[in-house]
Order: C-alpha cells, then sequence, then structure tokens
C-alpha cells in the first residue's frame, strides 16, 4: 500500500486554526506526518516503536 492510499486521521490535539497538526494513518505500520505538508517527510513506525513513543510523550 502507498502512503497516498492511506486513511489519515488528524490528532485531537491539534490546533483548529491549522496549526500544529499531526496525522496519523495505520497500516501495520504506524505513519506519521505534518498535515500542512502532506507530500514532506513522514515517518512509519513499529507498533510497538509507536506505543513506545506515546508512553514517553504521555509522561
Amino acid at each position: 500500500m502507498s502512503t497516498t492510499e492511506l486513511a489519515w486521521f488528524k490528532s485531537s490535539y491539534s490546533g483548529t486554526q491549522g496549526d500544529n497538526c499531526v496525522e496519523v494513518a495505520m497500516a501495520g505500520s504506524v505513519h506519521v506526518r505534518d498535515s500542512k505538508q502532506q507530500e514532506g517527510g513522514q515517518i512509519a513506525l513499529s507498533p510497538t516503536a509507536w506505543a513506545a513513543f506515546i508512553d514517553y510523550a504521555a509522561a
């Protein structure tokens, strides 16, 4: 599956004014991108790495 076919979801913590917009797509791995730069860079993490990141960020 290419990243253009992914179903992207905006973070509920993203601002409503177009700022701080993070989008996530799940497809085996967890894909993360900046919604303002959709054609720009993105990262793909394993579900284990994503869970570790969420735990770290929430602390």
